[in-house]
């Protein structure tokens, strides 16, 4: 009987060292996994101004009162996140407390939250979201020009007023990588992959999702 349970317990740490030994090894390809994996950041669409070229320079009325300049240089040497959005898209309301948290890390980028549609509905969502110290804008004409099609989109325009990057955002990942092709002095993190073969810039993410159509 002594005997039985001796090699029964033998038995157990054996399968338990086993055990240990694979999620080890599983962590550990886990981690290889990562590394090698490609974060694919946002997705660029290529309609309206490309990346490169100067950006439409727009005066528009806030709906806060103030007239908020899109495009041309930036008085204040700084870049310009032109964020599209829409009180219907179920995206969008979540990812506008994630873009300000991006804009308040940043540093040297500015927001503007772009619009079209009602203006009570605009309003309600600048309300909620705490968005009165944001210029938040309501024109078709501005989305047509950047040929929006699907929400939310963002549009990184440099102090100088070039396009620098645009795509579908859905994440955080998402609006940081823009941020970071801007940086490393690319269109798009698909750019940078296809140009150096291998994982990007710790700052881009990863994902990729389409959101509501306009």
């Amino acid at each position: 009987m002594v005997e039985a349970l001796v090699i029964s317990q033998v038995v157990l740490w054996i399968v338990v060292i086993v055990l240990a030994a694979t999620v080890m090894a599983l962590a550990r390809q886990i981690g290889v996994l990562h590394e090698r994996v490609a974060p694919m950041g946002a997705l660029t669409i290529d309609q309206g101004p490309r990346v490169g070229d100067v950006a439409p320079v727009f005066e528009l009325p806030a709906l806060s009162g103030r007239t908020v300049r899109i495009g041309g240089a930036n008085a204040r040497g700084m870049s310009t996140l032109l964020l599209f959005v829409s009180p219907t898209c179920s995206v969008c309301k979540k990812l506008i407390p994630i873009a300000k948290s991006v804009i308040a890390a940043s540093g040297g980028v500015e927001m503007v939250f772009a619009s079209d549609g009602d203006r009570p509905e605009q309003e309600r969502m600048i309300r909620e979201n705490r968005l009165e110290d944001f210029g938040f804008v309501l024109s078709a004409e501005l989305r047509m020009t950047y040929r929006i099609g699907r929400l939310p989109y963002a549009v990184l325009i440099d102090e100088a007023g070039v396009v620098r990057a645009k795509g579908l955002v859905n994440t955080r990942e998402h609006l940081e990588s823009l941020l970071e092709a801007k940086r490393i002095g690319v269109a798009s993190i698909q750019e940078y992959l296809g140009l150096h073969g291998g994982p990007e810039p710790a700052a881009a993410g990863n994902g990729q999702r389409g959101g509501e159509h306009g």
